[in-house]
């Protein structure tokens, strides 16, 4: 296939949603378009800013923070599986959390997994809003200042 092909179909794929250079690399790949055409085609849109890694982990953290109420930890980890390089994820943490208290997130993660249930009674239900919350990406003394202030509360 030509590489015009390959960059066709790397703007059909970024119409859909903002990608990594390593997502899009991966997936044009996929639809087994030669090395060399796809690097043809990454390089055109890194030139164009069609393709932009810091804009993507800026993007994604926020969406990560503000709408799926992750922890920072949980974000590095998850930008890093992007394929996002580890000091453009940094910043981009570093960016989004900068003025957000970890507190304050726990306990709104808190509030939410509780809604339907009440607080937890037992070290069981204790224990596993712990690793939900620890899964969330938060770390682990917060989450731990926060059980306590739930248990005294």
């Amino acid at each position: 296939m030509p590489a015009s092909s390959a960059l066709t179909d790397a703007l059909r794929l970024l119409a859909g949603r903002e990608l990594s250079i390593a997502e899009c690399r991966a997936r044009l790949l996929d639809r087994e378009h030669s090395h060399d055409d796809v690097d043809t085609a990454i390089a055109h849109l890194i030139e164009t800013r069609a393709l932009d890694d810091d804009r993507v982990a800026n993007a994604y953290a926020r969406t990560a923070v503000n709408v799926k109420g992750r922890g920072r930890l949980r974000v590095q980890r998850e930008l890093h599986a992007k394929g996002i390089a580890r000091d453009v994820a940094a910043a981009a943490v570093a960016n989004v959390f900068g003025d957000l208290d970890e507190r304050t997130l726990v306990d709104r993660a808190i509030q939410k997994k509780l809604r339907h249930r009440g607080a937890p009674v037992t070290p069981a239900e204790h224990a596993r809003l712990y690793q939900h919350l620890m899964r969330q990406g938060f770390t682990p003394s917060v989450v731990a200042d926060a059980l306590r202030k739930l248990r005294k509360g």
